[in-house]
């Protein structure tokens, strides 16, 4: 059985998708190294990006800090019980 064409609301997106080349090969999988960089892009501006004097790794790390000291601290309690 041979594949319908996919039909879009929007022919231009149709257009813009069958630009991108490998579709015979690779089929929806051709879309991945657009993916792949974009979040590489992602992940490179939470790094290197700041606001103020904060960015997400040092939010993420006070928040892991203090989720950490809180576990450590029921751990006492309850071993004292």
């Amino acid at each position: 059985m041979k594949k319908k064409p996919v039909k879009y609301k929007f022919p231009v997106l149709s257009k813009v998708f069958d630009a991108i080349p490998g579709k015979k090969n690779f089929g929806i999988y051709r879309f991945l190294p657009f993916f792949f960089a974009l979040g590489a892009t992602l992940e490179f501006s939470m790094i290197n990006w700041t606001v103020g004097e904060t960015n997400f790794y040092s939010v993420f790390k006070k928040s892991r800090a203090k989720y950490l000291v809180e576990e450590e601290e029921l751990n006492l309690t309850s071993r004292k019980e």
